[in-house]
């Protein structure tokens, strides 16, 4: 035995009640309570700081009774149970609160087989700053979270897709097959049809409604973010990574669906890495050498021609057709133009109800200047045209002079012929002759002037809206210049 060392201490067991004595004197000195309980939650130990805060008279012992006789609402058996620790939580005592830490104490093999309270601090109105601050940023924090993830939901519904012609009727009796299979899906259509929306009401009408909808634009990101965005980031993967993992979207969308919009804009060298993803199920985080597997269902969409482009070489022909498993073609707004009235009332009512104005309507001829537009921007083009309207105007009903901002189609002019050798035309009604006039020179005008309404209406001699009347009298509306009404 080596010098120094007291002859009593002649095994293990003696060292470790001398410790544990040692430990329970120092939480006795440093806390201002402290107890332990073994793990049927019965106190093998309290100090007399702790049994002052509750009151104990001390003529009866406490070791061996259950800690909730003692402690009301005690969670220490909990802890000796579950083994895991609650850190600095605030506990009601009697009629004050303290702040305490719960810790499970565990033997050789790392089993639980009880656990240690301590009280911090037994005066928390003196910390109640710092709760408070605490306090509130758990509060902003579950906001946080919870905004989080009621924006990865889906926004929008079928019935928010507003139609009643055939083809809108048919692209939602498609998206609904579509959103009970759980394949990927390739959205077609031109800018403003209503792409994201269907997207929306496909996940939302899915088996994946639950979890996470996720959306990114291949469009809208640098090309040198785009495999981090959309991957994840591993720390250190280059200047600026930061110090923590940052998930990519398709962890983000793990059990979900991920949205790809604008997916023709994909580079090339991303479109290999997809592919795998959609393949194997697996993502690399940039700058990891891990594979991850991630269950994602892949809505993907596009304005371009993805067939084209694979015959050009600009789209990689593998890709293509693991996201053209279900095609869907949006139709363009010219190509349902049945549904302008419904869509009307509906984008004018929700222009009110956000701008607290009254609702405005269109009325009948309005309805025929907007049904002649080619509208190239669709039911996105529509919303702003109705808000530039209503900006402009104060008026309720909106009529064709409202929509001067949209160009109408060139009409050629007629050229009339002299047959000398005809025979005599046969008189017609006065009124009949100053219309068959007016429509002529009508026409005459507004090839002069390009289509530009107020100056064909200066060149006749009459006021803009006298010009639409006669614009609407003569069926007129759906034929004129395209050129922008620069007035």
């Amino acid at each position: 035995m080596s010098k120094g060392v007291p002859a009593r201490l002649t095994s293990e067991a003696d060292v470790r009640n001398l410790a544990s004595s040692a430990l329970l004197k120092l939480f006795d000195s440093l806390y201002e309570g402290a107890v332990v309980v073994d793990r049927a939650g019965r106190i093998t130990w309290i100090n007399d700081k702790y049994k002052a805060l509750i009151g104990w008279n001390g003529t009866e012992s406490i070791e061996g009774r259950l800690v909730e006789e003692v402690i009301p609402n005690s969670r220490l058996r909990a802890v000796a149970e579950s083994g895991q620790a609650e850190m600095l939580d605030i506990f009601t005592l009697g009629q004050r609160q303290v702040v305490v830490s719960r810790i499970p104490l565990h033997d050789d093999g790392g089993a639980s087989i009880g656990a240690l309270g301590i009280i911090l601090y037994d005066r928390l109105q003196a910390l109640r700053p710092i709760v408070s601050k605490f306090q509130q940023m758990q509060v902003d924090l579950a906001s946080a979270r919870r905004e989080l993830t009621e924006n990865r939901q889906a926004k929008y519904r079928f019935s928010q897709f507003v139609g009643v012609s055939r083809a809108a009727r048919e692209i939602k009796e498609q998206a609904r097959r579509a959103a009970e299979r759980d394949m990927s899906v390739l959205l077609l259509g031109e800018t403003g049809t209503g792409k994201e929306l269907l997207a929306h009401a496909i996940h939302g009408a899915s088996r994946r409604a639950e979890a996470s909808l996720v959306r990114i634009n291949a469009a809208a990101i640098p090309e040198n973010l785009l495999e981090a965005e959309r991957f994840g980031v591993e720390p250190g993967a280059y200047t600026g990574a930061g110090s923590k993992p940052r998930p990519g979207k398709f962890q983000l969308a793990d059990g979900g669906t991920l949205f790809l919009d604008e997916v023709g804009d994909m580079p090339l060298a991303l479109q290999a890495k997809l592919l795998r993803v959609l393949q194997e199920g697996e993502i690399e985080a940039l700058g990891s050498n891990r594979v991850r597997t991630v269950d994602v269902r892949v809505i993907a969409a596009t304005s371009r021609n993805l067939k084209a482009m694979v015959d050009a070489g600009e789209f990689r022909a593998d890709l293509y057709y693991r996201l053209n498993v279900l095609p869907l073609r949006i139709p363009p707004l010219r190509e349902r133009s049945d549904d302008l009235p419904i869509l009307c009332e509906t984008l004018l009512e929700s222009i009110a109800e956000r701008t607290g104005e009254v609702v405005r309507t269109v009325t009948p001829i309005g309805l025929e200047r907007l049904a002649g537009y080619h509208w190239p921007g669709n039911v996105r083009e529509l919303q702003n045209v109705l808000q530039q309207a209503i900006a402009a105007s104060d008026e309720r009903e909106l009529g064709p002079m409202h929509f001067d901002m949209l160009p109408v189609a060139q009409v050629p002019i007629p050229e009339r012929k002299l047959d000398e050798s005809s025979a005599v035309v046969p008189a017609r009604s006065l009124r009949e002759a100053v219309a068959a006039a007016e429509h002529a020179e009508i026409l005459k005008a507004l090839a002069a002037t390009a289509g530009v309404k107020l100056h064909a209406a200066k060149l006749l001699g009459i006021s803009r809206a006298q010009l639409y009347e006669k614009l609407t009298a003569y069926g007129m509306l759906s034929v004129a210049p395209d050129s922008q009404d620069t007035d």
